[in-house]
């Protein structure tokens, strides 16, 4: 698995971790099932604390792309076909580009609003 973590990026990192392994998923590059390292390897391996690490499966597992099962891990879970499980995963991925872009949540909730307005 590649991830590599830019300390210049005004992305915190715990984002560029989770944008990547949304990145991976949806390329294919990580299949269902792909049990992810640990947080504490994937941590070291990134120089970072494992807090960010935890952070960013924590959001993943939020969004539904993986399910952490305890000590034996977590894995990339399988995608529904739901229309609101697409739709969380593209707003996901459309506030992440937007944060990448260095706009501001407020910016974000804005916009996000604006867009509800328009008919």
């Amino acid at each position: 698995m590649r991830i590599t973590i830019d300390p210049g990026s005004a992305v915190a990192p715990y984002e560029q971790v989770r944008m990547r392994i949304i990145e991976l998923v949806g390329s294919g590059d990580l299949l269902v099932g792909t049990r992810l390292p640990t947080v504490r390897a994937l941590a070291d391996q990134l120089s970072i604390a494992p807090n960010t690490v935890a952070r960013a499966y924590r959001e993943l597992e939020s969004a539904g792309v993986i399910e952490t099962r305890g000590r034996n891990g977590s894995f990339i879970r399988a995608r529904s076909d739901s229309a609101t499980q697409r739709a969380q995963r593209l707003t996901v991925s459309h506030v992440a580009a937007l944060r990448a872009l260095g706009v501001d949540d407020a910016a974000i909730a804005s916009m996000l609003r604006t867009a509800l307005d328009t008919d």
